[in-house]
């Protein structure tokens, strides 16, 4: 399949060239993303995902923030931690493979009805193939949901995430996506004041950036 480039070498580097596997080998058992996202994601996931699906959870971690009380057909994760892939419940199956080596997905043709990518997108240095292969492994009119706020491992963000901003980086994933011909089929920006016990000490929380595409 012919790739589409969005993206130059430049706006490809990243501050840490080194090997990916050796900078995420020791599993983080911790949140990334602060509660207010995670419940919003459990939501946007409850109302978009039928119980039957096939899901890929594309770099995954040792959650996937999946509804509880909702078991899926089918959930494959992927990730470059084993420790943390063994330690997500909800996967069914999993591997372990650096996107920014290999593009190629191990998965079967039209073989999944959703994939989720959440703060992963932002890693990528080959998004344009990813997208492209994600295509192929998704269900016609099967659905991709990218989900993200304004954290990251900063040495490890390629340019052009490091020099954006929220609305730059939305703009930005959308057109890799339209560019492998991809269906945007909505984006959400929502931003929440955080949940603290006296309302003068309130302020922003991460705010919630979801890209809904369809295949």
């Amino acid at each position: 399949m012919f790739v589409q480039k969005v993206l130059n070498d430049f706006q490809r580097s990243k501050e840490n060239n080194s090997n990916d596997a050796i900078f995420y080998a020791n599993p983080r058992f911790v949140y990334h993303l602060d509660a207010g996202f995670r419940e919003r994601l459990e939501s946007l996931y409850r109302e978009n995902i039928g119980k039957e699906s096939i899901v890929l959870d594309l770099m995954s971690s040792w959650v996937s923030h999946l509804p509880e009380d909702i078991n899926y057909k089918n959930i494959i994760g992927h990730g470059l931690n084993q420790q943390e892939l063994k330690s997500n419940k909800r996967l069914d199956s999993f591997w372990v493979q650096d996107l920014n080596v290999s593009q190629k997905l191990p998965l079967e043709t039209s073989s999944v009805d959703v994939c989720l990518m959440v703060a992963a997108w932002q890693y990528l240095q080959e998004p344009e193939a990813i997208a492209m292969e994600l295509k192929r492994v998704v269900k016609k009119d099967g659905m991709l949901i990218i989900s993200f706020s304004n954290r990251a491992f900063w040495e490890k963000a390629p340019r052009i995430w490091i020099e954006g901003n929220d609305n730059s980086r939305i703009k930005y994933v959308q057109k890799v996506l339209l560019s492998q011909g991809w269906s945007i089929s909505e984006y959400i920006y929502e931003k929440y004041p955080s949940r603290k016990f006296l309302n003068f000490l309130s302020q922003n929380s991460d705010p919630f950036i979801s890209i809904i595409a369809k295949n």
